[in-house]
């Protein structure tokens, strides 16, 4: 690890050992999935897969033949982001996309077999990138661990129902902060 790299990590450990050792939960999960998706993100490049198309293949891994949306549902993004992503997946050659059927809006992705091969080849890779995650952690530490980060996940899920508004889209935020400037401009 070069230098710069590693004065990073000491930062970051420094800040959450002594500056805020009681520092909002959300916080140490984002650091703690920043840094496994930096380190699987090294290793996909090395595939020329990215991070963002890792998350589509897994789905796709698990039964492709979805709609776009369907896809952009179960990875939990924006269309625009799905509609891009698979964009530059179909031109790496990793999916097809096509119409099925009479329904000319409904776009559907298959796994081609370079796609599907990428399998054998890039699990492995995640898998190292967990065990190297867990590495001198007790068994027991890490099934307590994986409870407490499902409850979470179950919480905010019930939260979400609860709160019955879907989470604005990049667009629609930036729309909201262009509105609140002009109110600015006008009330300056």
């Amino acid at each position: 690890m070069s230098a710069p790299k590693r004065d990073d990590t000491r930062a970051i450990l420094r800040h959450w050992r002594e500056a805020v050792p009681d520092d909002r939960l959300a916080h140490l999960i984002k650091d703690a999935a920043r840094a496994l998706v930096r380190s699987l993100s090294v290793r996909l490049a090395d595939h020329q897969v990215s991070f963002g198309h890792w998350a589509f293949l897994r789905i796709l891994w698990e039964g492709d033949g979805l709609t776009q949306r369907e896809l952009s549902e179960r990875a939990g993004v924006m269309e625009p982001t799905t509609f891009a992503a698979l964009k530059a997946m179909d031109r790496l050659g990793f999916v097809a996309r096509r119409q099925v059927g009479k329904d000319r809006k409904k776009v559907y992705v298959f796994l081609t077999p370079k796609g599907r091969a990428l399998k054998d080849r890039l699990v492995p890779i995640a898998e190292d990138v967990n065990r190297i995650a867990v590495d001198g952690v007790p068994g027991e530490h890490i099934a307590v661990a994986r409870s407490v980060l499902l409850a979470i996940i179950e919480n905010m899920a019930r939260d979400e129902e609860r709160l019955d508004r879907p989470m604005p889209s990049t667009r629609a935020m930036a729309r909201m902060v262009e509105a609140a400037g002009r109110r600015r401009g006008r009330a300056g």
